[in-house]
């Protein structure tokens, strides 16, 4: 089955286990349709470029699935009639990466190259 990344923003006057639990309720809603919430990942409360729906925070949340892709599109169209997810953006990859995303590591353990300097 061909292998998915989701970003997801929720609304920022959720708490942090209603956002869980929407991450949860998603992955059920995969795993009804064929496929499978293979690793799930919170982000937490962060500030957002600009505003949206007139929030300028969003709950982030991180989802790495494999499922077929009308599982996806069901999910996608669940996702946009929730009142509490703002926006989704999802990405079909060829391989997941192996341990956490860039977002969720420590500063100092993020592999950087060698910066030139002009």
């Amino acid at each position: 089955m061909p292998l998915y990344e989701h970003v997801m923003i929720a609304r920022q006057d959720l708490s942090a286990t209603q956002a869980e639990s929407l991450i949860e309720h998603f992955g059920t809603v995969l795993s009804d349709n064929g496929g499978k919430l293979v690793e799930n990942e919170y982000w937490g409360v962060k500030t957002m470029a600009y505003k949206i729906n007139k929030n300028r925070k969003g709950h982030y949340a991180f989802l790495r699935t494999d499922a077929p892709a009308p599982a996806i599109q069901e999910m996608e169209r669940l996702m946009r009639l929730h009142e509490d997810v703002m926006r989704v953006l999802t990405i079909k990859v060829d391989q997941h990466a192996e341990g956490p995303s860039v977002q969720m590591q420590k500063r100092d353990e993020r592999d950087r190259g060698p910066r030139e300097r002009r």
